[in-house]
């Protein structure tokens, strides 16, 4: 059975959207972390807006570490019932977004979700995520999207690994509660 593993960052009141605030607190601590979830990962699972956003920018880029190159050549399944075609490596769900899912999930490999918040949404109301990694920015926005919607169905995580960053940014791993 395959895994979904999921990569956000939050702020301190828990939003995600625009994560331009993510760059003064940035360091080595969570490039390593980025690094061994994508180079671990067999592909990428995104939402339609976080893969036009990343289409845009990663196929431009260059790095020493190769995570450009690998982010650029790893397979992507991305929830979108517009997009037709990709000049990007990607596979387009449409339908039943939870079936689909969970199909994908039956082949033998992980999957990586960056951002997404309505396909992470989605992943969390059924039952789909295996691993969740969260980075708490030590930064209050006051408005913005955010990862748990009002009238989430209660859901519950063990704690597999905290760690505090030199930046403050707290970064935690969960999977889901009795796994």
């Amino acid at each position: 059975m395959g895994k979904i593993i999921v990569s956000m960052y939050m702020t301190m009141d828990g939003v995600i959207e625009a994560p331009s605030w993510t760059a003064p607190y940035w360091n080595d601590e969570i490039a390593n972390l980025q690094h061994t979830l994508l180079f671990e990962s067999d592909s990428l699972l995104l939402g339609r807006t976080t893969y036009e956003e990343f289409a845009e920018a990663w196929p431009k880029m260059q790095d020493e570490e190769g995570f450009a190159e690998r982010m650029n050549s790893l397979p992507k399944f991305v929830a979108s019932e517009t997009f037709e075609t990709s000049e990007w490596n990607a596979t387009f769900l449409k339908g039943n977004l939870a079936e689909e899912v969970q199909k994908l999930k039956q082949n033998d490999h992980t999957m990586l979700v960056y951002g997404s918040a309505r396909l992470v949404q989605m992943l969390l109301e059924h039952d789909l995520i295996d691993e969740l990694h969260v980075m708490v920015f030590p930064l209050v926005l006051g408005e913005g999207k955010r990862l748990f919607k009002v009238g989430q169905t209660e859901k519950k995580f063990s704690l597999g690994t905290s760690k505090a960053t030199t930046t403050g940014v707290i970064l935690s791993s969960y999977v889901p509660a009795g796994t």
